[in-house]
Parts: C-alpha cells; structure tokens; sequence
C-alpha cells in the first residue's frame, strides 16, 4: 500500500477549495483538515465573547485556550467549538466579515499552524486554505492553487447559501465583498495569499467540481509513482 502524502490546495475565499480537499481525501481515503474552519471557529469565538477584533492579546489568548475539532458528517464535515458543533455558525456573514482580521494576527496563525503540522505529520492528509502550500506544509510534495473569477467565486457563493437556507447578500454585493476578502488576504503583512513557485494553479471557472478532484487525483497519483 502506498504511503500517504501531504497535499496542500490553497486559494482565494470561494473559490473550492474545501469542496474539493473533502472530495479528494474521501476518494484517497486521507484525512480532512479544514484550516479556514479553524480560523473561523477562532473569529465566533471571540465575537461570542464581545471582543473587538483590535484586541489581539484576548483573541490570542482565546485561540491557545479553545479546543477545535472535527467529526465526519454528511453532507459535510461537522466543525466543534469546545465540544458544541459550529458548523453553520462559522459560516455566517459576520464571520465572513471579520475572519480575515482575525487570521492575520501572527500569535493566532502561529497556534493554529502549530496544530496543522502535528495533524500533519504523518501523512495522508489533505489540507486547504490561504497559505499551506507556503507556511503551514512548504515541504509538501502536492501543492495545488485553485483560481476563478471573482464573479464565478460570489456565484457560487450565492447558490450555496440558498440551498442551506441561509440569509444571504445579492449576487453583485457578494462579488464585492469577495473582491474586498482578496485584497485582504493578498497585502496582510502575515503569511499573504500568495502562490507556491512549486505549486500547480488551477483555473476553476469553467470546470465541474468532479472535473476538479479528478485533475488533483491524476497529480497525486503521478506524485505517489515518482516516490515510490
């Protein structure tokens, strides 16, 4: 049996990269780990808290005090806060709102990268968010950037947040808080959305999200050939 890989998927907010790790490490038999999700459990939980998002010597002391974890579920992954799920509380506006505040402080990315490499560590697993390619796994022998047009990416957005129900902004607002999110993640001083000059970029916009995991699978697959 081939030994597990490292496979980091990085990428702008909504372009498919937790969709698409999900699917990958199910069809690898690999392990989950959704690191926006960390952060965005962080962000509720200092807003839960009534912290303003300046305070960063509470929001950090509350990221090292918190315990985050995952359970497999279906459709999807259950996210817990401190042994209470969380799933769809992470995913509302205000901590789509805030989170980029919260993930470039450098205390909060070095606790939870801390806890990234030892989920890590042993291989088998996938792993996505803004810079895991380049910070969290730079030796991962995978590392793929998933792309798409910010249109598509609020498009996207704006489907899923109907079929789950949830109140959600206008197709133009949505583009133009995404547009706001990239700037965001691409000039914060700590670890920026940048590309890995050894990763493979994948434009999204035009392909099916099967089309997605099977263009991944084949670069895994050729990877787990080449070191055996």
């Amino acid at each position: 049996m081939t030994k597990g890989i490292q496979v980091a998927i990085d990428g702008p907010a909504s372009a498919g990269k937790s969709t698409v790790a999900k699917l990958v490490a199910k069809r690898f038999n690999y392990v989950y780990c959704d690191t926006g999700a960390m952060y965005r459990v962080v962000t509720l939980a200092a807003l839960r808290k009534g912290l303003s998002m300046d305070d960063t010597d509470q929001i950090v002391r509350l990221a090292q005090q918190i315990k985050i974890s995952f359970q497999p579920g279906d459709p999807e992954q259950r996210v817990f806060l401190d042994g209470d799920e969380v799933t769809q509380d992470i995913r509302q506006g205000q901590i789509d709102n805030n989170v980029s505040a919260v993930a470039a402080i450098p205390a909060v990315r070095t606790e939870m990268t801390r806890q990234q490499r030892e989920i890590a560590q042993n291989g088998g697993i996938v792993m996505d968010g803004r810079d895991i390619g380049t910070t969290v796994l730079p030796n991962a022998p995978v590392k793929i950037f998933m792309v798409a047009t910010a249109y598509e990416r609020a498009r996207r957005r704006y489907v899923e947040n109907k079929a789950k129900g949830i109140a959600t902004a206008s197709l133009e607002e949505l583009q133009k808080e995404i547009e706001l999110r990239d700037k965001k993640d691409s000039t914060r001083a700590v670890s920026p959305l940048t590309q890995a000059p050894d990763a493979t970029r994948l434009d999204t916009t035009n392909l099916t999200i099967d089309q997605v995991v099977d263009e991944i699978s084949k670069i895994i697959k050729k990877t787990q050939e080449q070191l055996q």
